[in-house]
């Protein structure tokens, strides 16, 4: 009698060569108040995070603490600055700044005036939403010069790291257009993960491999907030 030959499902398993990316989104910010403008860098509002940002930072890093993980990187704004630091500590590594992952410009309602706008209803804030476009806002980044400066950071941190692990803290925004990319989409479809949420991304050449996406089992019900616009 000839052996009967059993054929397991496989699991995934990096590709040779290919870098994976942890995606984290920065903890929750300050808020934003009336008549007290975030400061700016680079055009950008940069508020630090919130005490409850502070506290996903801690948990975040209890959280991947243990990875192999061979670098980090942020942004120039401080919020993705703050939430790596509990890790990079942890890990005894320094985090590098890629400018090209820094949040979509906002134009004219950069400082906080998106909030505002968001919560208020602002006709060009539903405008942005049903259009999927954050370039309705006067004066925003074009969409396409978003999507090419976004891809062109994650294909330069991949290659940097071939069979490695690397943590990349950025922004709602940019989260939502890197794995909008990897899914061969447009729009919003990703955009609005939580504060400290992680996404995990497979880069392998050409191929982006999306394996999760806002992953907030290490914060808690206590600490995580609904789903929002990015900054």
């Amino acid at each position: 009698m000839s052996e009967v030959r059993e054929y397991r499902q496989s699991r995934f398993q990096r590709p040779p060569g290919a870098c994976e990316l942890l995606l984290v989104r920065h903890g929750e910010s300050a808020p934003a108040r009336d008549g007290e403008p975030f400061p700016l860098v680079d055009g950008h509002g940069d508020p630090e995070l919130a005490p409850n940002g502070r506290e996903q930072a801690l948990r975040l890093a209890d959280r991947l603490a243990h990875e192999d993980i061979s670098a980090i990187y942020v942004t120039p704004l401080r919020r993705t600055q703050q939430t790596a630091a509990p890790l990079a500590a942890r890990l005894g590594i320094e985090p590098r700044v890629e400018p090209d992952l820094r949040e979509v410009h906002l134009g004219e309602w950069e400082g906080g005036a998106f909030r505002r706008h968001v919560a208020e209803g602002h006709p060009i804030a539903r405008r942005m939403f049903a259009e999927e476009r954050w370039d309705v806002i006067p004066g925003a980044e074009p969409t396409e010069a978003f999507a090419a400066r976004v891809r062109g950071a994650i294909t330069r941190i991949a290659a940097r790291h071939p069979d490695e692990t690397v943590v990349v803290v950025s922004h709602g925004g940019v989260i939502g257009q890197v794995l909008a990319m990897a899914a061969r989409t447009t729009g919003f479809v990703f955009t609005g993960s939580d504060n400290a949420a992680i996404s995990h991304l497979v880069v392998s050449g050409d191929r982006w491999i999306i394996r999760r996406f806002n992953d907030t089992a290490h914060l808690g019900l206590a600490l995580t907030t609904a789903p929002q616009p990015p900054t």
